[in-house]
């Protein structure tokens, strides 16, 4: 898979189709993930959010937004992302890409790129659904689009690792909810873990979902759990520990070749 220059005709090429793609899967890819979220905004925003006492000054109802987008942010990243590459090696078609006259950096730009931009209109679209039920402010909105950027862009990775990594669609599904979700819900996603007591906060940080919730919602209202540097730097460490990965893959041939 070597190519002398940029194939810009292969990764458009690439990214189209993965978009194409989630134009006909637009109810699971986009309503469903909104609806779902929008339930918990409900739920948690409107009838339960009355009764729980304000948190750093902040209504309950928008204290978890940040929070709650995350969570459809991770599962859609990861879903787009393990599922646009998945798909070539269940049908036998990546033999043709790896093949085709286009490196392995265009194959992941391409992919990658179509998953973090669907999780970017997701993430957008979601915030918007949550301004209908709760006061929604946003401190940083240009920092608060890096933020978001930058956490879809590592878990659009990871699943590009977790789509070559899975050899059938219920290992697909094994990191994300047996993983991701359990974290995103001790990650404070629903509190400040500033409310938990020792050893429980202690323990929470090594949960590295903690770093990127406090850092996102720190661009919301101004308020953080950790220091924003720290969320920062657990961000670009995802994003390079999947890069690795994703070299490593391309370069032994790992469930590529196989």
């Amino acid at each position: 898979m070597k190519n002398a220059g940029f194939n810009g005709e292969g990764v458009a090429a690439i990214y189209r189709f993965e978009m194409a793609r989630a134009g006909r899967t637009l109810w699971q890819s986009l309503v469903t993930p909104v609806i779902t979220t929008a339930l918990y905004f409900v739920v948690f925003g409107a009838a339960i959010g009355g009764r729980m006492a304000a948190m750093d000054g902040i209504s309950f109802g928008a204290f978890i937004v940040p929070g709650l987008t995350l969570l459809s942010v991770f599962m859609q990243s990861i879903f787009n992302a393990s599922f646009g590459i998945y798909f070539p090696k269940f049908t036998g078609t990546i033999y043709e890409l790896l093949s085709a006259p286009i490196s392995s950096l265009e194959v992941v730009l391409a992919y990658v790129g179509a998953a973090v931009t669907k999780s970017m209109v997701l993430a957008l679209v979601t915030l918007v659904t949550a301004t209908i039920f709760v006061d929604v402010r946003i401190e940083h909105p240009a920092i608060m689009l890096l933020f978001l950027l930058m956490i879809t862009t590592a878990f659009c990775l990871l699943g590009f690792v977790i789509g070559i990594w899975a050899q059938n669609f219920e290992q697909l599904q094994i990191i994300p909810m047996l993983f991701v979700t359990p974290m995103t819900f001790l990650g404070g996603a629903f509190y400040s873990i500033s409310a938990l007591g020792e050893p429980w906060r202690t323990v929470t940080l090594f949960n590295p979902v903690v770093y990127l919730v406090s850092g996102f919602r720190w661009t919301f209202f101004g308020i953080a759990d950790v220091p924003v540097w720290s969320s920062v730097a657990v961000m670009l460490a995802i994003i390079a520990i999947c890069l690795t990965a994703i070299a490593w893959i391309f370069k032994s041939g790992y469930r590529l070749k196989k």
